[in-house]
C-alpha cells in the first residue's frame, strides 16, 4: 500500500515539505548541561542529514512564520500567555535558572515552532500530503500552565486555526512520546470533533478522552510494535492526523524509559505512515534526550520522504559535517591569509622583541575571525543569549597568541568577555598539533544553581558552544595544515568529554584514563569529577591525583598496536574506587 502512495504523490508532484529556522534552536545556553541535557541542535542536525542525502531539497524547506498571540489565545488564557513574559516562568518550564532566560529569543523560538506545526497543518491539508516540523509536540502545556519543556500546545492551536479556517474533519493527535500527553488531555480531552491517542512507558494516571497503552519499563521494539498495533485498530476513522513521533522512547534515553532500538522506532514511524495512507498529516519530533534524538528525528523525515528503512551512519556527525561544508566555502583571504612575510617574521629578524599579533597564529586577523564566527553561526546564537557588540581581539598572554571575543551584555550594557583561546603550534608526540593552552567559554549573564552546577575550574557558566568550538579548533589546525588539535585538560570531565574523538599522548595514562571511565560510569559526572578533583578517588587502593597530561585528536587517527596492547594492559591493571566524602 505504502508503496502505491508514494507513487501516487510523486506523480502529482508532491513531495514532502519541512518546516525549520535556525532560531528553533533554544538560547538557553544551561539546558544542555541541565537534568534532561536536552538536545538544542537536533532540528539542525535532522535537516542538513536530509540535505545531504537528497531525501529533501532546499525547495522543501518551508520557513515558519511566527505563532501571532491571537491565535495562542484561541487555547491559552490570557493570564498565562502574560506569564511567558517572565523569565522565573520560562525557567521553570525549562529547568534552568532565571538567569539563563533571555525572554523575547525563548519565546521566538516557542512562537516560531508554534507557527510550524500550523502552516504545516494549513499546507497538509492543502496538498494532502505529509508535513515535517522539525520542533514541535509541545504536549504538557494545558491551557493555563506549562511543564516539561512545552509552554504552549502547539498542535492544539494548530486544530484551533484549522477550525477558524473552516476545516470541519474529525482529527487524529497520536502522540508517541514516552511520557503520557496530560496537556493534550487538558486541551482537548473534552472535544468530540477529535481521537487522542498515546503509547507510553509511564502511566500517570487517566487522562480525560485520552485513548491509552501503557508499557513496561525496558519495552523493546516488538512489544512496542505490538501495543501500537492495538492502539491502531482501535482508531476511529479520521480526515487530519497529528503525529508526535518521539525520540524519547529510545534506549537509554535520560528521561525516557522504554529500549528501543533505531532500527525500532524506524519500523514504528513506517507503521504509522501506512496506517494514515494519504491523509493529511503532520509530524512533531516531541520529546528525545539522547546524542541520538537527531537521528530519530532524521529518520521521521526519511520514512516521510522515501519510506527509507536505510540506517543512518552511526559515526556521521551533522555537527561537523555542516561546518566542514561552510569551511570549504570560506577563502583564505578573507580569514587573513599572511604576507610572504609576518611583521612576527621581521620583528624577529631585526632582533626586535615580537609585539602583539595582529594575526592568530600568523594567519587569522580579528577581521577574519570574526567573518569566521558569523558564518559558523556562533555570533548569531550570542547575540539571540543577550550580548551585542561582538568583537575579537588579538594579542599575546604568556608566549602564546591570545583571541578573546568581547562583548555587551544587553541587558546591562556591561563589557564582558565571552571567549577567551591561547593556541601555538607545538610538537606532540610524532605529530605537529595546534596546542591549546587555555580555552574559557563564559555566559556572565548566568549563574550558577542547582539545576546549573558549578563545575571544578568553572568561574561562570558556559555558553553552551562546546561542540562548536571543538570543531572550529579542528577546522584550524586543517587550514594550517597540523596533525591535529592538542591539550591537557585539567579536569576528569574535560577529558571525558573529548573521550571519543581523542585520547592521552602516553598509552598508559590514556589506559588508567579508561580505566576511570569504567570504574566511574555508574556515577552521574558531576559527581565523578568532583570526587577525583577532591582527591575522593583510589586507584588500586592508593589515593589518586588526576594527571594533566597531553591529550590530541589527530585529523586522521593513527593505529598503533603497540600502543594499544599498551592501553590494555595498563586499564586491566587499573582498579579506580570512590571514597564517600564522609569516610575521608
Amino acid at each position: 500500500m505504502i508503496a502505491n502512495t508514494l507513487r501516487r504523490w510523486f506523480d502529482r508532484g508532491a513531495r514532502l515539505k519541512v518546516f525549520y529556522d535556525e532560531a528553533y534552536r533554544l538560547p538557553l545556553s544551561g539546558v544542555e548541561s541541565g537534568p534532561a541535557h536536552l538536545e538544542t541542535r537536533r532540528a539542525d542536525d535532522a535537516v542538513h542529514y536530509l540535505l545531504a542525502v537528497g531525501a529533501i531539497s532546499a525547495a522543501d524547506v518551508l520557513t515558519p512564520l511566527p505563532a501571532s498571540y491571537g491565535d495562542l489565545g484561541r487555547v491559552h488564557s490570557d493570564e498565562y500567555l502574560e506569564s511567558l513574559q517572565r523569565v522565573e516562568t520560562l525557567a521553570h518550564i525549562f529547568a534552568v535558572d532565571p538567569t539563563d532566560v533571555f525572554v523575547d529569543e525563548v519565546m521566538r523560538t516557542i512562537r516560531l515552532a508554534t507557527g510550524g506545526t500550523i502552516q504545516g497543518a494549513r499546507h497538509a491539508l492543502e496538498h494532502r500530503s505529509p508535513v515535517l516540523n522539525t520542533l514541535g509536540g509541545f504536549h504538557h502545556a494545558t491551557p493555563t500552565r506549562g511543564a516539561g519543556f512545552c509552554a504552549v500546545h502547539d498542535i492544539a492551536v494548530a486544530i484551533a486555526v484549522l477550525r477558524a479556517d473552516g476545516f470541519t474533519g474529525r482529527v487524529a493527535v497520536l502522540d508517541l512520546d514516552c511520557h503520557p500527553p496530560d496537556g493534550t488531555s487538558a486541551c482537548l480531552g473534552r472535544d468530540p470533533t477529535v481521537w487522542l491517542g498515546s503509547i507510553s512507558g509511564t502511566a500517570w494516571g487517566a487522562l480525560e478522552g485520552v485513548d491509552e497503552v501503557h508499557l513496561p519499563e525496558r519495552t523493546g521494539d516488538d512489544e512496542y510494535l505490538a501495543g501500537l498495533e492495538r492502539l491502531l485498530s482501535r482508531m476511529p476513522k479520521v480526515d487530519f492526523a497529528f503525529v508526535l513521533a518521539g525520540g524519547d522512547v529510545l534506549a537509554g534515553d535520560r528521561l525516557g524509559t522504554l529500549g528501543l532500538s533505531l532500527a525500532g522506532v524506524r519500523r514504528r514511524d513506517l507503521r504509522v505512515f501506512e496506517h494514515f495512507a494519504e491523509l493529511p498529516q503532520v509530524w512533531v519530533p516531541a520529546g528525545g534526550y539522547t546524542s541520538y534524538a537527531w537521528q530519530v528525528l532524521a529518520g521521521s523525515g526519511l520514512v516521510l520522504a522515501r519510506s527509507s528503512t536505510e540506517p543512518i551512519p552511526q559515526d556521521y556527525d551533522p555537527l561537523a559535517a555542516r561546518m566542514r561544508g561552510i569551511a570549504r566555502t570560506l577563502k583564505a583571504e578573507n580569514l587573513g591569509s599572511p604576507p610572504m612575510l609576518s611583521e612576527a617574521d621581521v620583528a624577529e629578524a631585526l632582533g626586535l622583541p615580537r609585539s602583539g599579533p595582529r594575526r592568530l597564529l600568523d594567519f587569522y586577523t580579528a577581521e577574519g575571525l570574526e567573518f569566521a564566527l558569523e558564518k559558523y553561526r556562533v555570533l548569531p546564537l550570542l547575540r539571540r543569549l543577550g550580548f551585542e557588540q561582538l568583537h575579537v581581539v588579538l594579542d599575546r598572554a604568556g608566549g602564546f597568541d591570545r583571541a578573546r571575543l568581547l562583548g555587551k551584555d544587553a541587558t546591562t550594557g556591561a563589557s564582558v568577555v565571552l571567549v577567551e583561546l591561547e593556541v601555538d603550534r607545538r610538537r606532540v608526540g610524532t605529530g605537529t598539533f595546534l596546542f591549546v593552552n587555555w580555552l574559557s567559554l563564559r555566559n556572565p549573564r548566568a549563574k550558577f544553581s542547582s539545576v546549573r552546577p558549578q563545575l571544578p575550574g568553572q568561574e561562570v557558566p558556559g555558553l553552551g558552544l562546546a561542540k562548536e568550538v571543538a570543531n572550529l579548533l579542528g577546522l584550524i589546525a586543517t587550514r594550517l595544515v597540523l596533525d591535529g588539535v592538542a591539550f591537557r585538560p585539567s579536569w576528569f570531565h574535560m577529558a571525558w568529554a573529548a573521550r571519543d574523538s581523542a585520547r592521552f599522548v602516553d598509552p598508559r595514562r590514556q589506559g588508567r584514563f579508561e580505566a576511570l571511565c569504567r570504574d566511574l560510569r555508574q556515577v552521574p559526572l558531576l559527581q565523578a569529577t568532583r570526587a577525583v578533583a577532591e582527591g575522593r578517588v583510589l586507584l588500586n587502593g592508593a589515593p589518586y591525583a588526576w594527571e594533566a597530561d597531553e591529550m590530541v585528536r589527530w585529523l586522521h587517527p593513527k593505529e598503533d598496536e603497540a600502543d594499544r596492547a599498551a592501553i590494555t594492559t595498563e586499564r586491566e591493571a587499573s582498579h579506580f574506587t570512590l571514597v564517600s566524602s564522609g569516610s575521608r
